[in-house]
């Protein structure tokens, strides 16, 4: 059985390609289609092109991420695979309808598991492990996302598979991958893998994932209006369109940014992973 590295951008995951065997390294991009939201680095733009075999516009991620997967394909000496779903602005306007929310994160399906399922599926085919950045203490976290298996232990996913005779899509759950924690079973816990990447040339962002995560508490979210403002300017305007909704049933992101947090940056370290919004890649 082969096996996938999905590596996030974190430090965590990064540390399983740097220390573990593995098949294939995989990354999953969330993009945007606000030019605002850009690189500066044109020469970066371009390379993200050419990896994800389109143009790229932005993402919705902290742009050092970027520069991760690029330090740390050099560091490992081995490809990272890059795919990437529609952008989030078609998958809001086409595929929910409404913004994703805690209930309903339809998010972390259709712009992380949908692209790394379909490249599975169109290079391997058969299950794989799928190793998972988890560390030792968050068995609690494991645990959750193994609440779901098939009989044969398996994750499956539901995908388009072909079409009836009438054009309409068929759609089919297929098992795909066995989850694999390494880090937990050989009792790896953060502060090893903080000392692991000292001194170390790959540049990793203070969070995974997207700077407006609704997940991520909003004191947080409004110190990442300071540092992110074009980026979760997207994210507030998503709001201001017609029968969107919210990202939050308790706040709205106009609220958040208007907010005077006595907090500043230096402050950031004071949010747990909890609060930083990961979505389990």
């Amino acid at each position: 059985m082969e096996r996938i590295v999905s590596v996030s951008g974190g430090q965590s995951s990064a540390y399983i390609a740097a220390n573990y065997p593995f098949d294939h390294l995989l990354f999953s991009l969330v993009t945007i289609d606000d030019p605002r939201c850009a690189p500066k680095d044109k020469k970066i733009v371009q390379m993200v092109s050419d990896k994800i075999g389109r143009e790229f516009i932005a993402t919705a991620e902290d742009d050092t991420i970027i520069h991760t997967m690029f330090d740390l394909e050099q560091f490992v000496g081995h490809e990272i695979n890059w795919v990437t779903g529609d952008s989030f602005d078609h998958v809001v306007t086409y595929k929910g309808g409404w913004l994703p929310n805690k209930l309903h994160r339809y998010c972390t399906v259709e712009m992380k598991l949908r692209p790394m399922f379909r490249f599975w599926r169109e290079n391997i085919g058969e299950p794989v492990e799928m190793a998972i950045g988890f560390r030792a203490g968050e068995e609690r976290r494991a645990n959750r996302m193994m609440e779901r298996l098939n009989d044969d232990g398996l994750i499956t996913f539901k995908d388009v598979v072909g079409h009836s005779k009438n054009g309409r899509r068929k759609w089919a759950e297929i098992a795909w991958q066995r989850r694999v924690f390494p880090m937990m079973a050989d009792g790896v816990h953060r502060d090893r893998v903080v000392e692991f990447w000292k001194g170390k040339p790959v540049r990793f962002a203070e969070r995974n994932n997207c700077v407006g995560c609704f997940h991520r508490n909003p004191i947080l979210l409004n110190l990442m209006f300071q540092k992110f403002p074009e980026k979760m300017e997207w994210f507030r305007e998503q709001e201001l369109r017609e029968n969107r909704g919210q990202w939050r049933s308790d706040v709205t992101y106009t609220q958040v940014k208007k907010h005077r947090t006595q907090m500043s940056m230096m402050d950031l370290d004071e949010f747990n992973e909890c609060d930083s919004g990961h979505c389990g890649l």
